[in-house]
């Protein structure tokens, strides 16, 4: 096809980004930080792909990440009081636009591929790791909620490279 001709055009880059020159300097600068890439789950169920997370050491440990308030996800995470967080891997590109509302989601964000019933919401049958967290606490933080949770339970059932997110694009460890 030729560019000149009407038509459906398979593009390289997101058509939709803002360019560098239109996000303002602290977006810039976010942009140049890797970031793994992770869905947050609760019970009913919903979820949100997140970049936005940071776990901390302590007793007990801790989970932070910046939610969106608008969302579904959080209106379900605020009324269980708990949420799952699985870091995903270069595979699980599709799960992440898909719970990231960039793909469609026929029947639900759920209705694809294998899910495994937790108490604090449902992960991916194949999942390497996830962890299981009670809501803490929450606060406006910049266009977001900082979100933070205990982490209760942890499972390592295998090990996989993660997918990161980088200057608007995912990609993975080499």
């Amino acid at each position: 096809m030729n560019n000149d001709e009407p038509g459906a055009r398979i593009h390289s880059t997101d058509p939709f980004a803002v360019p560098d020159a239109g996000k303002s300097p602290v977006r810039r600068l976010r942009g140049r930080f890797a970031a793994p890439v992770t869905i947050w789950t609760t019970p009913g169920p919903s979820g949100l792909t997140v970049s936005s997370t940071v776990v901390a050491d302590g007793d007990p440990g801790r989970i932070l990440g910046l939610i969106d308030e608008e969302s579904d996800f959080w209106d379900a995470a605020a009324q269980a009081g708990r949420f799952a967080v699985v870091p995903l891997t270069p595979a699980d590109r599709q799960l992440a636009d898909r719970f990231a509302g960039l793909m469609p989601s026929p029947g639900g964000l759920f209705a694809i591929g294998e899910w495994q019933e937790t108490p604090y919401g449902p992960v991916p049958a194949g999942a390497a790791t996830w962890a299981g967290c009670r809501l803490e606490s929450n606060r406006e933080c910049g266009w977001a909620l900082l979100v933070e949770g205990v982490i209760e339970s942890t499972t390592f059932p295998g090990d996989a490279a993660p997918l990161v997110h980088y200057r608007g694009r995912y990609t993975e460890l080499t």
